[in-house]
């Protein structure tokens, strides 16, 4: 390869991303930050956040995301920010939690749906959660299932 040749940014969107808005029930796209999410810079993402969402045609992401601000004890775990972030994207609920982001920001690791959450990459929520300083907040497990024990 030539040294003038420029290196291409690779994107994390890829054939697994769920691609268009899901219906009631349907597959979203579970993901944390990348190195290139400037973490202390943003003033929508916060640290140990839940972000759900699903690819644009054009190779962005539309996320919905929950960072319990306001510190209710029902989105201390992780598992239940996740949920309630997908609750609001099925909904299309109004939100202030929502945004189109460059898919080189995310990265996917596992998915959710109606039934529950599969992690495909739990080292990487592990990672995540370790640096936002709420490792406490992980799931015991990758496979989490709604309303089952």
């Amino acid at each position: 390869m030539a040294e003038d040749t420029p290196v291409k940014e690779l994107s994390t969107y890829s054939k697994d991303t769920p691609v268009g808005h899901p219906s009631f029930g349907g597959r979203a796209g579970v993901f944390v930050p990348t190195e290139a999410f400037d973490l202390g810079a943003s003033t929508t993402i916060r640290k140990g956040a839940g972000i759900v969402g699903f690819g644009n045609p054009d190779g962005s992401l539309t996320v919905y995301f929950e960072a319990n601000r306001f510190d209710e004890t029902s989105l201390h775990k992780w598992e239940n920010k996740i949920r309630k972030a997908y609750d609001r994207l099925i909904a299309l609920a109004p939100t202030v939690s929502k945004a189109k982001m460059d898919a080189r920001s995310l990265e996917l690791i596992g998915y959710i749906d109606g039934v529950g959450i599969t992690l495909r990459h739990p080292e990487r929520l592990t990672h995540w959660l370790t640096i936002s300083n709420a490792l406490d907040t992980a799931p015991e497990t990758a496979v989490i299932t709604f309303g089952r024990k």
